[in-house]
């Protein structure tokens, strides 16, 4: 099981931290990404850790504002988003799977989402 949180209402140019945490299961040898959907649009890939070795990746749109960090006695990852704007209101979904990096949507487990409010 995975548990997003953190989302809320933020102004533009402000920050926020997503968490995703892990129950019943460690990141071990999983991929942890980060895919958004705002409105009326296709989910998209944002961010993704992968856990042996640790990389991180991020999607173009974010580069530069968003960083990935983890916490491996908690089982929990965490995305920091600075210099939000109202383009990075969407929901949130942290998702999990075995193995590499992929950006795409072939993560064998998903998160419930977390809304992010980005007002102008």
């Amino acid at each position: 099981q995975l548990q997003a949180s953190g989302g809320g209402l933020v102004q533009a140019g402000g920050s926020l931290r997503l968490s995703c945490a892990a129950s019943g299961r460690t990141f071990n040898s999983y991929t942890v990404g980060w895919f958004r959907q705002a409105p009326g649009k296709e989910r998209e890939f944002v961010a993704a850790i992968s856990w042996s070795p640790a990389r991180t990746y991020y999607g173009n749109s974010v580069k530069g504002r968003f960083t990935l960090s983890r916490d491996s006695a908690n089982n929990t990852v965490y995305l920091q988003m600075n210099s939000l704007t109202p383009d990075d209101t969407a929901v949130y979904y942290c998702a999990a799977r075995r193995g590499g990096f992929t950006p795409r949507q072939a993560y064998d487990y998903w998160g419930q989402g977390t809304l992010v409010t980005v007002s102008s």
